[in-house]
């Protein structure tokens, strides 16, 4: 059974039966159901049209649900009668769907909750809600809501650009990190929205997309271990998507409406312009977090720049700067661990992380944080 396939289709699928007139909660069971009867079925009778199918089989598992409850029977004079099997289209209708599910009746908050979940992004609420620094609890609570403001709304009203954004580097993130693989995915969409839209921060955010992706390949060693940035071997960086990169940001750039994607960017093309770790432009990484900050009020961008303003200025700076961002925030454990060893205090660096290390949201993190400490700790016992 290829889960990828049935990954990739299903946002397609959730799309013709959202325009067809289910609500999205109903259309999300009914399509969860006609993925449970492929696993089944395809093994031993694979169809010829995948889509199709789907499509076919989760519109019966819809309207089956709708004759069975009693409270839903006005509704299907509305809907369509059931299409017989055929080809479907090959229209891609991933980003209608982003679009779709960010809809003018939710919160932007809320949208991005709705939208990033496994049957439109394909992350898990778990995964939704360690992004946005929540417990699974609140996310799970926030999805309902929006499940329920657009329970038996038409979606034909987009949602805008912003919450879109959002939502693709979200998912990009959670593909980069290598928890699951939509790093690729989230760049495929984010290159048809820069076609469609003549917007600066969607170039930014592809732009951004394509320099983090161009270090993949050497994120990890071959035993999956994760190699940070400064120990990275840059031959293995993927010069064609750092030059592409660097062309639309500079374009996006050009038309003087900076965004929080554009400085990141900018960001992360000045440490892919770097020959080595030890020639990158700190000073001018601290003025473009200092242009981030006051674009967006996230604890993370003050943690970056903590570390950032350690590089260009010294660990004490550094630790200075830390001391302002609060300390429950993810990582945090992690950058003092990292300016305490800089700064030449290995028991507190050793301490913190062992610390980081509990609390790494993946394996390959607190496999190398842990790493960090045991290294510490058996230097100071020599």
């Amino acid at each position: 059974m290829d889960e990828a396939l049935l990954r990739r289709l299903t946002p397609g699928v959730l799309t013709v039966l959202v325009r067809r007139g289910a609500d999205f909660a109903a259309a999300e069971d009914a399509v969860q159901d006609a993925l449970v009867e492929a696993v089944r079925v395809w093994p031993a009778d694979p169809p010829r049209d995948a889509k199709g199918w789907l499509v076919t089989v989760a519109w019966r598992k819809f309207l089956d649900a709708a004759r069975s409850d009693t409270a839903r029977r006005r509704r299907e004079d509305r809907v369509e009668e059931e299409p017989g099997p055929g080809p479907s289209s090959a229209v891609d209708d991933t980003l209608q769907l982003y679009f779709l599910c960010a809809h003018p009746s939710l919160t932007p908050s809320s949208a991005v909750a709705l939208n990033t979940l496994r049957a439109v992004g394909g992350l898990t609420t778990r995964q939704i809600a360690q992004a946005y620094l929540v417990p699974e609890a609140t996310m799970a609570q926030r999805i309902s809501r929006a499940k329920r403001t657009v329970s038996g709304v038409r979606f034909d009203q987009p949602g805008d650009v912003a919450t879109v954004l959002r939502v693709l580097y979200l998912v990009f993130n959670e593909g980069y990190s290598g928890d699951v693989d939509l790093a690729a995915e989230a760049i495929r969409l984010t290159r048809q929205l820069a076609a469609a839209v003549d917007h600066p921060e969607v170039a930014g955010l592809l732009a951004l997309m394509l320099l983090h992706h161009a270090r993949r390949a050497s994120r990890t060693a071959p035993d999956g271990s994760l190699v940070p940035l400064a120990e990275q071997d840059r031959t293995r960086w993927d010069t064609a998507a750092i030059a592409e990169g660097v062309r639309i940001l500079q374009s996006a750039l050009a038309r003087d409406r900076l965004g929080e994607f554009q400085a990141q960017a900018a960001i992360a093309a000045l440490h892919a312009d770097a020959p080595t770790a030890e020639e990158t432009d700190w000073v001018q990484i601290v003025e473009w977090y200092d242009e981030l900050a006051g674009l967006t009020d996230s604890p993370v961008v003050r943690l970056n720049r903590a570390v950032a303003v350690g590089e260009a200025d010294g660990p004490r700076a550094g630790l200075a700067a830390l001391a302002a961002v609060e300390d429950t925030l993810p990582r945090h454990a992690a950058a003092a661990a990292y300016l305490h060893e800089r700064a030449g205090d290995p028991a507190t660096a050793a301490r913190l992380y062992a610390e980081a290390a509990r609390k790494a949201p993946n394996l390959a993190e607190r496999d190398y944080l842990t790493r960090q400490a045991a290294r510490l700790n058996s230097r100071s016992r020599h």
